[in-house]
């Protein structure tokens, strides 16, 4: 034999040796089971007449592939070729598995029944003999009728599960917040309370009640020098600190931010200027520029808030600064709803009238139609002709702002000691402004009580307040009574403003309107002429507290919109002149004064 042929052979047998690993590793990994041919056999030409069997005999391969060269060379033994494949699968494996000729006959394109149900690559155990593989889907009578009668032991499980589910459902968001609301935490009763302007009464974690819970319940009652039973009403113990009063912040206060321009004060209104701290309600006065001027203050209000018709109040506090030294000027003081301190348009013909009758005082000021003061008249007068621009709750109501204060403090510079000036605003004027402290801008009735040096700078607090009674029905019944160191200071009735006949001017009336308080702290020579050289900044006024007393049985006492004096339709119908600081008239508010029947006529 020769070399060359016997090396010829070699190398082919080399070649199929290497794809038929190469297919024995594949076949294994599918766990295929791979003969392998006789190795006595040396010839290079597959058996003739050889098939292609769907399950595989031991002695050929499910998988054969045709003869190619193998890029390796190496000094092994050699191996017969193995079989080509049958005619219909020269197409090639993949073809088979798409078609189903391979894989229990399972393919995207098989297009025949299964012929075969065994699988040369699938045990046919794991489809026959494991029948808990499928035992959802085998036909059951007893069980499935068992699954679907609700009058089976299963059926009534379910419906009393079912049952039991909802029944928690409805404890937990039907019973639990009812048992909460009324008997865990059950609402507190709240005394003497009215509404807001806005019909609601604010609530607070802090303030669960008009009355503060810090307040002595000593303090729930008083006897009136009218010898009238009060019952207390709403409180504020100032306990909780660092409170802010900018809008929006508090339920019953809200600070200003604004220059109050009409008595030409030389500070800026700043909410940052009052807090409260160690139990106090603290107003700050200082030297800061804020708003091209040169001093900051403060100053807090109850506007549309917190309003009372006829009431006692009680203010406990410390006046701030020097005894000896002028030029502060601080003040507890109240005024009627229907207007806004600080806000000019709305107070324009309207502060501070407390009038009820048509006549030319209501127009001029009195005096044959000749206006004796710088007011314009009484801009919702009891003149006003029907239909036109009135708050209510009739047009033949005289309306106004009426004001009456507690307190503002100055120095007598002769005794050189504090004082407070408590009074009450008026109009329309009397001749020659017969009241104390008047003028043509401002008539007022007042007086003046000294004030103990200790009551200054936080050392010491004393208390300060009115008694206000008025009765629309009985008006001569109103009076107004003044509280210094929690003592009267002074009385005034409804006789001291009746009508005046050299002005022509009707009963004036102790005020009838929902009022409401204001605190502040400011500077202005217009009350008394400041000792710049002398006043030491900043300073400040230490409140204690605010209490506010009714008569028992008071009906609408608590609100900024009694049904006899409302205030929250008209306040909203104009509401740019109660919003808008910068606008000083009605006019500038694009607003006219209504109609008058005693002089334009209703026609």
């Amino acid at each position: 034999m020769s070399t060359a042929p016997s090396h010829e052979f070699s190398r082919s047998r080399r070649r199929h040796r290497s794809y038929r690993d190469r297919d024995s590793a594949q076949a294994r990994s599918e766990r295929i089971p791979v003969p392998v041919s006789d190795p006595a056999n040396t010839s290079p030409t597959p058996t003739p007449g050889l098939e292609f069997e769907r399950e595989p005999s031991s002695s050929h391969s499910l998988i054969s592939r045709p003869k190619k060269h193998s890029r390796r060379r190496t000094n092994t033994t050699t191996y017969p070729a193995d079989p080509p494949l049958p005619r219909q699968y020269s197409h090639g494996i993949a073809h088979h598995i798409a078609t189903g000729e391979v894989g229990l006959g399972y393919g995207p394109y098989q297009d025949r029944p299964l012929s075969h149900p065994n699988s040369a690559t699938v045990p046919q155990y794991v489809w026959e003999n494991d029948k808990q593989l499928d035992q959802y889907h085998d036909a059951d009578p007893v069980r499935d009728k068992e699954w679907v009668d609700p009058f089976s032991a299963r059926g009534w499980m379910n419906v009393g599960g079912m049952i039991i589910l909802a029944g928690c459902l409805l404890f937990v968001f039907m019973m639990l917040p009812i048992l909460d609301h009324f008997v865990i935490n059950p609402p507190r009763k709240l005394t003497g309370l009215g509404v807001n302007a806005s019909g609601q009464i604010p609530e607070f974690q802090s303030f669960p009640s008009l009355i503060d819970k810090d307040t002595p319940e000593s303090a729930y009652e008083r006897t009136g020098n009218d010898g009238q039973k009060y019952e207390l009403v709403f409180s504020d113990e100032f306990e909780v600190d660092g409170r802010t009063f900018w809008p929006g912040d508090d339920p019953f206060w809200e600070a200003a931010d604004l220059h109050y321009w009409a008595t030409n004060n030389l500070e800026w209104y700043d909410p940052k200027a009052v807090t409260t701290y160690d139990g106090k309600l603290v107003f700050t006065f200082s030297k800061e520029k804020n708003h091209d001027l040169n001093y900051t203050g403060a100053m807090i209000t109850g506007w549309n808030k917190l309003c009372f018709t006829t009431a006692y109040i009680e203010v406990s506090l410390s006046l701030p600064g020097s005894s000896k030294v002028p030029g502060l000027w601080p003040g507890v003081w109240s005024m009627g709803n229907l207007g806004r301190p600080g806000y000019g348009a709305s107070t324009e013909g309207m502060w501070p009238y407390s009038y009820d009758s048509c006549d030319s005082a209501a127009v001029t000021g009195g005096n044959s139609g000749e206006p004796i003061s710088y007011l314009p008249g009484q801009r919702v007068s009891a003149c006003t002709c029907p239909g036109h621009d009135h708050p209510g709750p009739e047009v033949t109501r005289g309306r106004g702002v009426p004001e009456i204060d507690i307190l503002e403090a100055q120095i007598d510079l002769d005794k050189g000691q504090g004082e407070v000036s408590q009074s009450y605003q008026i109009a329309p004027y009397d001749y020659k402004y017969d009241f104390r402290n008047s003028g043509p801008f401002q008539q007022a009735c007042s007086v003046l009580t000294l004030v103990d040096p200790v009551f200054y700078e936080g050392y010491s607090y004393t208390t300060y307040g009115y008694e206000w009674y008025s009765n629309p029905s009985h008006r001569d019944q109103g009076f107004i009574t003044w509280y210094s160191g929690g003592k009267p200071s002074w009385h005034i009735s409804s006789s001291a403003v009746a009508a005046n006949p050299i002005t022509q001017v009707n009963n004036r009336l102790i005020p009838e309107e929902p009022m409401y308080l204001i605190l502040n702290l400011g500077m202005s020579n217009f009350f008394q002429k400041v000792d710049f050289n002398n006043l030491k900044l900043p300073v400040q006024m230490f409140v204690d507290y605010v209490r506010v007393y009714q008569r028992k049985g008071t009906k609408n006492g608590m609100t900024c919109d009694p049904p006899d004096y409302p205030t929250k339709d008209y306040i909203n119908n104009h509401l740019v002149a109660y919003t808008n600081p910068n606008l000083t008239t009605w006019a500038s508010a694009n607003f006219t004064f209504p109609r008058n029947s005693l002089y334009d006529g209703c026609g």
